[in-house]
């Protein structure tokens, strides 16, 4: 007699509306064995841009206009993001505990009260049996995209003298600064990978401040174009840069542009922005190490009430993750003559998923 196929588990995916990080839990939820339901939230107007304080809540929520939350509660939830994760837990407590959470990033707090934990190498997460720590975040561009863009921008590149050096330029984020001086550096060390004969071609982001989109253009060198990120313009030539570059330059301040170059395999610079504060970075790296000594013991529950657990977050430590791994350099060295793409770790994220919904 053959053995029942148990049935599939409930999977809810509570997420906001935030696309960069949606896009890593897209990248997993594509390849699980089971349907899934979407549950989008929006926030309340005080939530969008200010932080909730972290717990188990619905608090947050602009209920009118996210979807519904309310039972059968799910088996299995995949989230990701500070404010979505605490409706996750309120998911789970509503279950009696029988919700199971799998957080993609960082948890503010209680370690312990997540499944599973998937932890880019720009977390600074203690080593548990719910923690899977991975390289690069999940996000990545997908082939059919790329080769739409590669055909729409083929007339446009193939004018521009070879090699072609993408410039994506980010902006400033804690604890990031990118000012008109910052900008000049940037295009004074991009411009050294063109070789004799080679081209730039920069493009700016949302978070490029006006003042160094400025500098760039008026010290913009010969063979170089920049584009200006303007909300809902036709024209970005992003994807098309990522079709047809040679080789790129990014600033250190985007996880996502930083990731999506990797994940090409070809050359790769990462440009240093200043940082402001460092005292600051070298308290969170300090309270880092305290908060990934008592992920779950006694004296959690105090150094939550006062702030002090905490996870840091550190960019460099994936622009290192890439240096040591010869996929990358920081600008003033050559590019390396060989590159890989980085290794796509989305398998034994799945796996792991999938073995916890079958619990």
């Amino acid at each position: 007699m053959s053995t029942p196929t148990p049935p599939a588990p409930r999977v809810w995916v509570v997420v906001s509306d935030k696309a960069g990080d949606n896009a890593q839990v897209d990248a997993v939820v594509a390849r699980l064995p089971w349907p899934v339901e979407l549950r989008r939230l929006v926030f309340g107007a005080a939530w969008v841009a200010g932080k909730p304080r972290f717990e188990a809540s619905l608090d947050h929520v602009d209920l009118h206009r996210s979807d519904t939350l309310e039972p059968p509660w799910p088996d299995l939830v995949l989230t990701i993001g500070r404010r979505p994760a605490m409706a996750a837990l309120w998911i789970k407590e509503q279950s009696g505990d029988r919700s199971k959470v799998v957080l993609f990033g960082r948890p503010k707090r209680w370690l312990h009260r997540f499944d599973l934990i998937v932890a880019p190498a720009q977390y600074d997460l203690p080593d548990a049996a719910n923690v899977l720590p991975i390289g690069l975040p999940l996000m990545r561009v997908e082939e059919n995209r790329l080769a739409a863009a590669r055909e729409a921008w083929r007339d446009r590149f193939s004018e521009m003298p070879r090699p072609l050096i993408g410039v994506l330029v980010g902006g400033t984020t804690n604890p990031f600064v990118l000012n008109a001086n910052g900008a000049v550096e940037l295009l004074c060390r991009a411009s050294a990978y063109r070789e004799p004969g080679g081209s730039l071609f920069v493009t700016t982001s949302r978070r490029t401040p006006g003042e160094a989109i400025e500098a760039m253009r008026k010290g913009l060198p010969l063979r170089a174009e920049l584009y200006e990120w303007r909300a809902g313009a036709d024209a970005n030539p992003y994807l098309g840069l990522l079709a047809h570059a040679d080789g790129f330059v990014v600033t250190g301040d985007s996880m996502s542009m930083i990731t999506e170059v990797a994940r090409l395999g070809r050359p790769l610079a990462i440009h240093p922005l200043a940082e402001r504060a460092q005292w600051r970075k070298r308290v969170r790296r300090a309270l880092s190490g305290i908060g990934a000594s008592i992920p779950s013991g006694p004296l959690a529950p105090l150094f939550a009430r006062l702030g002090l657990y905490t996870f840091n977050r550190d960019l460099t430590h994936v622009h290192e993750w890439l240096f040591a791994r010869g996929l990358a350099v920081p600008t003033g060295a050559p590019f390396t003559k060989a590159t890989l793409p980085a290794d796509d770790e989305l398998t034994r994220v799945v796996e792991r998923v999938v073995a916890l919904g079958k619990v």
